[in-house]
């Protein structure tokens, strides 16, 4: 009965462990995600900024809207 009990002790504590492991996984996973979209916002920043001011321009009526 002892070693039922242990065994049962050993095996809880192993699956409490790996959901914690789960955890670490999906907050690099997050990380990583946030980082990649950082730089690629930042690298195409210029490109977005233009666009919505384009948008601005057009809807607002002021101003000429750039062809091209």
């Amino acid at each position: 009965m002892y070693k039922a009990y242990n065994f049962w002790l050993a095996v809880r504590a192993r699956v409490e462990e790996e959901e914690g492991q789960a955890m670490v996984e999906y907050a690099l996973i997050l990380a990583l995600i946030s980082i990649v979209s950082i730089v690629v916002l930042e690298a195409l920043g210029l490109d977005i900024k233009g666009v919505f001011k384009t948008v601005e321009t057009a809807v607002s009526g002021t101003g000429d809207v750039p062809s091209g």
